[in-house]
């Protein structure tokens, strides 16, 4: 059905015949309905529309697959690609014997979803335990001819020249540090130790939240927070100022619950949690973000650790994260799974435990209660916690406010909040989400209560201002904007600013796809002057219910008279699922129409419109 319909629509727009030289001499405005009186051109009849597929969750586990599909993932494996990645281990070999496994009687492991009935006696390609690149040490190791790290949360430019020359006296220096808790003057409540450093060779910069509010409505599916941070302080990084359409970096930390369960897991005592460890690393860039891969050795804490180097609850489970916990498991049924889920045999039923919900580290410990793994162990094969990137929705250039005789610099971003469905029942947050969703709510909650500048910050630094939205450009031809959902911020700052040249006037457009513009239109009377002139909102669950996407066909005048003006650019922001595929599509059936192009012709249009400049997609 939606194949014929597709064909249909092409159909209709190439039997539509446009020649460029008859584009109008003034920008066409934005039209309102396929049956609007401003449309010149007759529309064939449609057939009735299908709507895309809700992005609603739906799936929270390989079952749940099975229902949408009919087939489970062991299944699909039987037929899949034919790569071996599966290595089709699934079905019963015949000669092997098979044996009951009792499973854990627990609410993490049932979350789960394993399908185990019997476990082969004798498992297959059962991998190594991976090698430990990171150690925690009570005393420092007296290797002579060390190498120096640059990067050590305390400084140890000279220990390897000071042992030489003295005796033990360096490494006598630093234990004495390590013994006086000096390990660096940062406050790490607020801020990433210094030694993970996502920004060579400059540091996250903690920015104080100057104001905070909820962008979206009671009842909304998914809540935005906008964020006013104070960056009057930052430091001067090579000329690099921050720029309309940029990104920044926040490096958000682990939720603390998340962390003190995890430490409450793995059985640390908690007089030891927050004391200085001797920290060495023998490869790799962890706990740095994007250091050189070398050996480290620093000094630092294991809640320092959880908290801000290690990726908690974003990633599926490995099998080197299932090869240690095994390693490391007392009950003897509990060591089986583990080894039958990173076998050959057990292949087909790990596929379908990493494609279901995501896993929470804390989740994956308390479903099999025996694996107590040293905590330096679990940390060589966790992923490392990354930063996370949000547009700046605000002109950084214009933006200063007056405040106690002073003049602040501000920048402004909007947050959505990711939820996943937890383990323990309720929601879970996604990490970057999360903490600002934490932050927000800490700041309302203390003005609330009577303070008027409550101390809460966000550790961010000058990220991406070199990506493809906040590219200058000098000159001023027309623009068309088009996004969905918290991807319409960064245009704010773009409007601002044009709306304040007077040659840009009439040269900007602004398409927001939303759900419903009750409870979800972000900034909603804040993109300046003319407003109503420049915006049009598509909401798609609320009357006539139509997509970004499909209001591109509907404004094919003015997406066709843009892309083909001196200078024009249309932009595209939002999540590459859905919208952004969607609205890829729409422009090349607009091409198809309005230049009288096949499909292939007009997708060759819109790759070298991307070449030039013309055409921008910033998508995730």
């Amino acid at each position: 059905m939606t194949s014929i319909h597709n064909q249909t629509l092409a159909a209709s727009a190439v039997e539509q015949t446009y020649e460029v030289s008859n584009l109008p001499s003034i920008a066409p405005s934005l039209t309102y309905s396929e049956g609007s009186e401003d449309q010149d051109e007759p529309h064939l009849p449609e057939a009735a529309r299908q709507r895309r597929a809700s992005t609603r969750l739906i799936s929270q586990n390989a079952s749940d697959i099975q229902k949408i599909t009919g087939e489970s993932t062991e299944q699909l494996i039987n037929r899949c690609c034919g790569a071996n990645c599966c290595m089709n281990f699934q079905n019963k070999k015949p000669g092997s014997e098979y044996e009951h496994i009792p499973l854990p009687d627990n609410e993490a492991f049932q979350s789960l979803g394993l399908r185990i009935n019997e476990i082969p006696k004798v498992l297959t390609s059962v991998p190594e335990v991976p090698e430990q690149f990171t150690f925690l040490e009570k005393e420092l190791r007296r290797e002579s001819q060390a190498a120096s790290p640059t990067d050590s949360a305390i400084s140890m430019e000279n220990d390897a020249g000071s042992e030489n020359e003295n005796g033990n006296g360096g490494i006598a220096a630093l234990e004495q540090t390590l013994a006086k808790l000096e390990l660096e003057d940062l406050d790490t409540s607020i801020q990433p130790p210094s030694f993970v450093q996502p920004h060579p060779p400059y540091h996250v910069y903690p920015a104080k939240i100057h104001n905070t509010r909820e962008l979206t409505g009671q009842g909304a599916e998914k809540r935005t927070f906008h964020f006013d941070l104070d960056i009057t302080d930052y430091p001067d990084e090579d000329n690099l100022d921050f720029k309309v359409g940029g990104a920044i970096g926040v490096s958000a930390p682990n939720d603390s619950a998340s962390v003190e369960h995890v430490l409450d897991l793995l059985l640390v005592p908690r007089f030891l949690r927050d004391k200085p460890v001797w920290l060495r690393t023998t490869k790799g860039r962890w706990p740095t973000v994007w250091g050189d891969d070398k050996a480290r050795k620093l000094v630092t804490t294991r809640r320092d650790l959880l908290t801000w180097c290690a990726d908690l609850q974003s990633y599926p489970p490995t099998k080197p994260l299932l090869r240690v916990l095994a390693e490391y498991c007392h009950d003897p049924n509990e060591k089986k799974i583990l080894l039958f889920l990173c076998s050959g045999e057990g292949q087909a039923v790990f596929c379908d435990f990493r494609t279901g919900p995501h896993i929470s580290i804390s989740q994956i410990l308390s479903a099999f209660p025996s694996a107590k793994p040293p905590m330096d162990v679990l940390l060589s094969v966790l992923q490392p916690l990354m930063p996370r990137f949000y547009s700046l929705s605000n002109d950084p250039h214009e933006s200063y406010e007056m405040r106690d005789g002073k003049q602040h610099r501000i920048i402004e971003i909007a947050v959505t909040v990711h939820e996943t469905a937890d383990w323990r029942g309720g929601s879970r947050k996604g990490i970057g989400s999360g903490y600002f969703q934490r932050q927000a709510l800490r700041f309302l909650d203390q003005q609330a209560a009577g303070e008027k500048s409550p101390q809460l910050y966000i550790p961010m630094f000058k990220g991406l201002m070199a990506n493809p939205l906040a590219k200058q450009f000098i000159t001023d031809g027309p623009m068309l904007l088009i996004g969905a959902g918290v991807g319409i911020a960064p245009f704010r700052g773009f409007v601002q600013r044009r709306l304040k040249n007077a040659n840009c006037a009439n040269k900007v457009w602004v398409l927001q796809g939303i759900r419903d513009s009750l409870v979800d239109e972000l900034y909603s009377g804040e993109w300046g002057v003319h407003e109503d002139e420049v915006k049009r909102v598509i909401q798609s669950r609320r009357g006539e219910g139509r997509y970004v996407q499909e209001e591109v066909i509907n404004q094919a005048d003015l997406v066709w008279f843009i892309i083909n003006s001196l200078d024009g650019r249309v932009f595209v922001c939002g999540s590459s699922k859905g919208m952004g595929e969607g609205v890829e599509e729409a422009l090349i059936k607009v091409a198809m129409a309005k230049g009288n192009l096949e499909h292939d012709e007009a997708k060759k249009f819109w790759e070298l419109k991307k070449e030039v400049g013309q055409y921008i997609a910033e998508t995730w």
